[in-house]
């Protein structure tokens, strides 16, 4: 269903075209030169170069423009990244470069912006090769690998290992909410990491570097692979952020509103109704953008959409007297998922 998704959205599946996407595809691969010179600014153009970079949503070229030495402009060049994300990662990391000279620049190390690590070590690798080829040094692997993982990738590792492999042998109180805190702040607010159709389409369209996303890879196997074993609703009830911010909230009062089971069943129905509409709406070309409009989205508070901010806090509010009410009322990705238990 996702490849389906991926090939009318993008036109390609791990990387490999599979038709033709129209101008904006074509303006990207139109013979762009990746090195000119016009009177004394020298101009470097990663479309070419950076093609296999890949951020959240594809490739992030950027166009720089360097005079005596200096990194005089960076202009980013058509994308598919979600717009706010962009800009976020894009306006966060351009000081590092502008007005400074190449030497000063080789080797620095620069950090990606809180709340879209993902574009924005793409960025810095683009900015990378930029800056190689106004070295006029030879090309090298280094210049098209992603940063280094900084601590927040390690810790948000281990925290996504401990939620994937603890609640199998642990059956303990304290340590679930131990663990359902750490989603919320580590995996959640400090990381931004969830599985949402947005992601999942993307590593469809594009593929990934297996170290860059491996928490996303790791909620993957749980969410898909873990209900093939039993262990259903595993990624929903002890990894993802929002399904843990919820149970959290649950805690808050033992006072809970009792719904009926024809409420119940309504309920679900709507669910189920709800997603096989949008599912369509995807196979068929329309309305792209509600994948950006998921609750998951929220944790990035910086970026994400008002509506998607105020409409995360109701449904958080409103678990503390229904059991997450998102996850078994609304929620597209969890439905999908649910695919994975229908298997089993």
């Amino acid at each position: 269903m996702i490849v389906a998704v991926a090939v009318n959205r993008d036109g390609k599946v791990l990387g490999h075209e599979l038709k033709d996407n129209g101008d904006k595809q074509t303006a990207l691969d139109d013979s762009v030169m990746a090195v000119r010179i016009v009177d004394d600014t020298l101009f470097v153009n990663t479309t070419d170069l950076g093609k296999d970079i890949i951020g959240y949503a594809g490739a992030v070229p950027l166009e720089v423009a360097f005079v005596e030495g200096k990194v005089q402009s960076i202009n980013p060049l058509p994308n598919d990244e979600t717009p706010s994300f962009f800009d976020r990662a894009f306006e966060g990391l351009k000081d590092n470069w502008l007005g400074k000279k190449t030497e000063e620049l080789a080797g620095k190390n620069v950090d990606v912006v809180s709340g879209a690590t993902f574009t924005s070590n793409a960025l810095i690798a683009n900015m990378n090769l930029a800056l190689e080829q106004a070295s006029e040094n030879s090309m090298s692997d280094a210049g098209s690998k992603f940063a280094l993982a900084d601590a927040k990738s390690i810790i948000g590792l281990i925290v996504v290992l401990m939620a994937a492999i603890l609640p199998l042998f642990i059956k303990n109180k304290k340590y679930n909410i131990i663990q359902l805190i750490l989603n919320v702040i580590v995996l959640g607010l400090w990381c931004g990491t969830f599985i949402s159709y947005t992601l999942l389409v993307r590593l469809v369209a594009n593929g990934a570097n297996l170290w860059i996303y491996a928490i996303p890879l790791i909620m993957i196997v749980t969410a898909f692979i873990y209900p093939l074993f039993g262990r259903k609703q595993h990624y929903c009830t002890y990894v993802c952020p929002f399904g843990s911010l919820q149970q959290l909230a649950g805690k808050c009062s033992k006072k809970k509103i009792k719904l009926g089971q024809k409420t119940i069943k309504a309920l679900d129905i709507f669910r189920q109704v709800l997603w096989a509409v949008l599912m369509i709406c995807l196979w068929c070309g329309v309305f792209f953008e509600w994948m950006d409009y998921e609750l998951f989205s929220a944790f990035i508070f910086q970026s994400a959409p008002v509506a998607v901010i105020v409409a995360a806090v109701a449904f958080t509010i409103l678990s503390v007297f229904v059991p997450r009410p998102y996850c078994r009322f609304v929620c597209p990705t969890g439905t999908l998922m649910k695919t994975a238990e229908l298997n089993k």
